[in-house]
């Protein structure tokens, strides 16, 4: 057996420290990451440009890249344009809800960050729990773990994938191409999805019954001001305005507490937070918020057909275009003193005041001619472009959600376009995958799809430092023979095995690592020690490292995962059912990962 000498020694002090600091969390990751950067050349492990190579990586850059992509499609809605179709396919099965949006999630997940699409699809998947009575916790643990498994479909699926060809170059293999793991990714999709749909019942909470809509509406937070979540669709018959005076927005708020946010003006304008003086006509469409009760007898006194979803304005009223914000009237505003009717809001700025709010009195009715005082609470309904136009004026303090500040929709085509420029440069041209997902991030910039400024705030540069600070880790646990030096031991605790069972051996060893510490640092202190246990072993050392890449996504026992950290709240899980349910689906994903790689790469 081969010695130690004092630099491996070194080495494994700094390994066991880095994990230490991981588990014990003393101090963030990426600090931990960094420590390692400074360290290693200041021991003499690594050299100075070894030790900042992580920062130009090929890896590095390529997820800097995916992020920007990511964000991309974000701020264009493309990705919620996706959940309509899906959900209408679904039904109301639970088990086709599961298996249709897991698939899409999986499909996203693939090409952006797994976070990202887990977040889009969660106030989906709350608005159909509740829409089809089915509880939260049965839907969310699939869907989330749905988009853990999808990022082991792509080489850019996951920052594992992304990494894995950089920790490659060492050792002179060939590198993964983009669509390499593609058979085996697939494989753990289906068989993640399979795992709920045929035994959800026994490893799922069953969760209690999401209540009827009242009961929902008692708990909405919105209540105070006697609005509901959702909006109601209308229209008037072929006779409406026949034999009677005329009706105006600013008639259906007084008679019946409702609110107007967006009628259709003949011949077929879309009109939204129309003027309180403007008419309603025969045969429109018009969508109110208000409370059920009172649009059911608005519809019934007037006449009108209440539909039983948004369908002419679903697209118009979406969250990404328009939203409800609460504003205050603050001290010196320009409103203070003057009425919403002198102010004008709907013909000003096509934003609906649709209640005020003021010493603990809510007024829905005649709120035109009350006269504002500092520190009345307006609620207002409009665009989000519209909203931003008159935060910026000043005069009301509010705040526009985050994510939906700079939403640009006009721009999903271009987004598209450049995701696909990129791919394709990835897969026909064969140009470098860091150079192709740049030039896609570049051409949104460009585009105006995202500021520049925007994508720098969209990228997680804790976990950039992350990845590149542990590189020079790897480098150096290859460099001295330390890497060598476990592969050796391990192959003799283990004995002379079959290569199934030296990357069973391998999987199982990954997963372990991968629940203690992150995903990254795993495979960056994995790989060199696998690929030389592979050699050392007669094993194709390529599949070594692909096994590592693949089950540091294997994060289902325990809530450490992002995904599984996003969805843990809403869903009210405990870390009992993860274990539950985690503990199943980790055998399966180890069976099926190393079959499918034994099945697609004839080991």
């Amino acid at each position: 057996m081969q010695e130690l000498t004092p630099d491996m020694i070194l080495v494994l002090i700094m390994i066991g420290l880095a994990i230490f600091l991981f588990i014990v969390e003393w101090v963030r990751v990426d600090v931990v990451a960094i420590l390692m950067m400074v360290s290693l050349p200041l021991l003499h492990l690594v050299s100075p440009k070894e030790a900042f190579i992580g920062l130009s990586s090929n890896a590095v850059v390529s997820i800097i890249a995916v992020i920007i992509i990511g964000a991309g499609l974000d701020r264009t809605g493309l990705i919620n344009k996706v959940v309509a179709p899906v959900l209408k396919i679904a039904g109301n099965s639970s088990s086709r809800i599961v298996t249709a949006i897991s698939m899409t999630v999986a499909l996203i997940s693939s090409f952006m960050q797994n976070i990202g699409a887990a977040a889009l699809f969660l106030p989906a998947i709350q608005r159909i729990s509740k829409v089809q009575n089915i509880p939260l916790s049965r839907l969310l643990m699939p869907i989330g773990f749905s988009a853990i498994l999808g990022g082991t479909v792509t080489l850019v699926g996951s920052s594992p994938l992304i990494l894995l060809n950089d920790l490659l170059i060492p050792f002179n293999l060939e590198p993964f191409g983009l669509f390499d793991v593609t058979p085996v990714g697939l494989a753990l999709v289906f068989s993640g999805i399979a795992t709920f749909v045929l035994l959800g019942r026994f490893i799922l909470p069953q969760g209690e019954d999401t209540g009827t809509a009242k009961k929902e509406e008692a708990k909405d937070p919105s209540s105070h001001a006697g609005l509901s979540k959702e909006f109601y669709e209308l229209s008037t018959p072929k006779d409406y305005t026949h034999y009677r005076d005329p009706v105006r927005v600013s008639d259906l708020r007084r008679r019946y507490l409702v609110n107007v946010v967006a009628l259709t003006e003949p011949p077929d304008y879309s009109v939204i937070s129309p003027a309180p003086d403007l008419e309603i006509c025969s045969a429109i469409d018009l969508v109110v918020s208000g409370k059920r009760a009172d649009v059911e007898r608005m519809a019934e006194a007037e006449g009108m057909h209440l539909k039983e979803d948004l369908d002419v304005y679903k697209n118009a009223l979406s969250a990404t275009n328009s939203g409800t914000v609460e504003s205050v009237v603050g001290p010196r505003s320009r409103f203070a003193g003057r009425s919403l009717q002198d102010i004008n809001l709907q013909d000003r700025y096509r934003i609906t005041p649709m209640s005020i709010y003021r010493q603990e009195e809510n007024y829905r009715a005649k709120i035109d001619d009350l006269t504002l005082q500092v520190g009345d609470v307006i609620t207002l309904y409009g665009t989000w472009k519209r909203l931003k136009v008159l935060q910026q004026e000043g005069g009301l303090l509010f705040s526009i959600p985050s994510d939906m500040e700079y939403m640009r929709p006009e721009k999903a085509l271009w987004a598209g376009l450049w995701l696909a420029v990129a791919l394709v440069m990835i897969m026909i041209f064969k140009i470098q995958l860091s150079v192709s997902l740049m030039t896609g991030a570049l051409g949104m910039i460009l585009l105006g799809v995202l500021t520049i400024d925007e994508a720098y705030e969209s990228v997680d540069w804790r976990t950039i430092f992350l990845l590149a600070g542990l590189i020079p880790l790897g480098i150096a646990t290859e460099k001295t023979g330390t890497a060598a030096w476990i592969a050796h031991n391990i192959l003799d605790i283990i004995g002379t095995v079959s290569p199934i069972v030296l990357l069973s051996v391998i999987g199982i060893l990954s997963t372990l690592f991968t629940l203690v510490i992150s995903n990254v640092g795993a495979t960056v202190l994995l790989v060199p020690l696998v690929v030389n246990m592979a050699i050392a072993a007669n094993t194709d050392p390529r599949m070594a490292a692909l096994v590592v890449g693949l089950a540091t996504s294997n994060s289902f026992l325990l809530p450490t995962h992002q995904v599984n950290a996003l969805y843990m709240g809403p869903g009210r899980y405990r870390t009992v059912d993860f274990i539950k349910a985690g503990s199943l689906v980790s055998v399966i994903f180890l069976i099926v990962m190393i079959a499918s790689i034994s099945l697609f790469y004839g080991i």
